[in-house]
């Protein structure tokens, strides 16, 4: 497990629905014989799928194990907590870090004092910028991932500072030794990919949900936790950068810092698709003052991330985060400890696709004119040929697209029920025609037949009262769910098995229609020359008998006179 991307698919848990593609705001999401992987290159690891996926197919790397290696080593083992925690575990920081320090951690330190850092130094290159522009906080580790594979042009205007999390990495450092291991605990996947990047400030990362996992594992509780030494955050306490986690919660410590609001204007963004929205129309803009955005990947902010682990709304969240915050009085205008991050750009190479090969994948989908591209989305894709394009680049199947698919079906069951010699018929709630095969029309209609057959939609929309006299079986089908099977049933000196069944109850019955005419006929004619063979087989035994009756009879006379001969001639001597 240790190999695998933060985020990654039980492949017999996925069952094709698509959703993870759809929800998928950069579509990262590849699909191979029907099941969905992610692809690592394209993921920004917003965790969007993990949430949104309705069989729980969509899983997180457990990073459990890998921290009790450290422990193993004799490493000693700091926590980076991420301030959203107070919205999740509804305890005293007291006992959150004794439940830590239990599962073997040395000791327990806010994330909050990156972000206070991480904000004094974005105010600074504010204030001391001379050039109005556009400045974009680096807070956030899928926002930097998005602007560094999707909008290139963009990544000159990250802040060049690290994240708060790796910013409190390196204070922890300098404080305790840089031979310490830090893990992060928060409710982001993001940081997962974040730490496996930069393992030399951060070890590892595990999410809220996987602490509660190991505390259940380990069969620990906070009502176990008998506090009987005075315990606290290390190095101390943090003070505004506590705000981190709500939407605009960054904006609000760097105005604390200080910063001329008359020349910066800021600006906070939630959601990869405002944040994408907000972008539209600045490229290549020449902006009249500084603008900056806090942007953050998660709706609402951290403390709406996908391993937040709280069924507690935003704004019950937002208040225990706001409730457990303390200001300082004075804020320095110089960070005490800063980590310089250049963001690159790193664009992802967009499969090109000849207008050939477009037109050729809209043939295999049966996309043969500008009408027949839907553009539902029902294949997770805005547009046919987005989806087309994906197709082309191998990381979508023909089997996702809803209408070909339909449309397949309707031409296989077209095709049989076409075939089928018995005769074929289905009608709606008004007892009309929805579909008779040929052989329906053949049997019943003979007379009209060519009519009917000439015509696209044949018997389509007929009262079947009017074609046939067994309607009244179709009708009981319909209403009663069940099957209903009449054997020799007659109409016009023809017999006829019919098989009447519901398709839908209430809504749509069937029948299979078989005529037994001449089968039943031949019957007759076997069983007549049957009893005409058993009737002289009968004769013929009981002549047999009579001739056998008579023979005996005249045997016996015969004998009977012997015998008396004999007798005669014994007395006589």
């Amino acid at each position: 497990m240790n190999n695998l991307y933060p985020v990654y698919t039980l492949k017999n848990e996925c069952h094709d629905c698509y959703k993870c593609v759809r929800e998928c705001h950069v579509k990262a999401i590849k699909i191979k014989d029907n099941s969905a992987s992610v692809m690592d290159e394209k993921c920004i690891v917003c965790g969007h799928c993990v949430m949104v996926c309705p069989n729980g197919a969509k899983r997180v790397r457990n990073d459990i194990e890998n921290v009790k290696k450290l422990f193993l080593q004799n490493k000693k083992v700091y926590v980076s907590l991420a301030p959203s925690w107070v919205g999740v575990f509804e305890t005293s920081k007291e006992k959150m870090i004794s439940v830590l320090k239990r599962l073997g951690f040395t000791g327990v330190s806010e994330t909050a004092l990156g972000a206070q850092e991480v904000s004094i130094e974005c105010a600074r290159v504010l204030n001391t910028s001379t050039e109005n522009g556009l400045f974009i906080s680096s807070a956030c580790p899928v926002i930097v991932d998005y602007i560094r594979l999707y909008k290139p042009s963009f990544a000159k205007n990250i802040v060049p500072v690290a994240s708060p999390a790796l910013t409190h990495a390196k204070m922890l450092k300098k404080t305790f030794g840089d031979d310490i291991a830090v893990v992060f605990i928060g409710p982001c996947i993001a940081k997962k990919k974040e730490s496996d990047s930069h393992k030399d400030l951060i070890d590892i990362s595990l999410t809220f949900e996987e602490l509660i996992y190991w505390m259940k594992e380990e069969s620990i509780t906070f009502n176990d936790i008998d506090l009987q030494n005075e315990v606290d955050f290390v190095p101390h306490s943090a003070y505004e950068g506590a705000l981190y986690p709500i939407e605009g919660g960054m904006i609000d410590t760097i105005k604390q810092v200080g910063i001329d609001e008359k020349t910066t204007s800021l600006i906070s963004l939630s959601s990869i698709k405002n944040f994408d929205k907000a972008l539209n129309g600045i490229e290549g803009t020449k902006l009249k003052t500084k603008i900056f955005v806090e942007a953050l990947g998660c709706e609402g902010g951290c403390i709406n991330g996908p391993c937040i682990s709280s069924e507690k709304g935003v704004i019950a969240v937002t208040t225990d985060v706001l409730t457990n915050i303390n200001y300082r009085e004075k804020i320095p205008t110089t960070p005490e400890v800063v980590v310089q991050s250049n963001y690159c750009p790193n664009p992802i190479k967009k499969y090109s696709c000849s207008i050939e090969q477009v037109e050729e994948a809209l043939q295999r989908i049966s996309k043969h004119t500008l009408e027949d591209e839907l553009n539902c989305s029902g294949c997770g894709y805005s547009t046919c040929r987005d989806f087309v394009h994906a197709l082309i680049a191998g990381d979508a199947e023909t089997s996702m697209c809803v209408s070909y698919m339909r449309k397949i079906a309707v031409r296989k069951a077209a095709a049989m029920v076409r075939c089928m010699p018995a005769a074929v018929v289905m009608i709606d709630k008004n007892l009309n025609i929805i579909e008779s095969n040929d052989a329906f029309m053949r049997m019943f209609c003979a007379d009209m037949y060519d009519v009917f057959s000439s015509r696209e939609e044949g018997l389509a929309g007929a009262s079947i009262d009017r074609i046939v006299p067994f309607g009244d079986i179709l009708k009981a089908a319909l209403n009663s769910n069940q099957d209903i099977h009449k054997e020799h049933y007659p109409i016009d000196n023809k017999l006829y098995d019919i098989s009447a069944f519901t398709i839908e109850a209430g809504e749509i019955s069937g029948a299979v229609i078989t005529d037994v005419t001449k089968s039943e006929m031949d019957r007759e004619k076997i069983a007549k020359r049957a009893r005409e063979v058993i009737s002289k087989n009968i004769a013929t035994v009981q002549e047999i008998a009579c001739l056998l009756g008579e023979h005996m009879v005249e045997t016996e006379v015969l004998l009977d006179s012997i015998a008396k001969g004999y007798e005669t001639n014994i007395d006589g001597e």
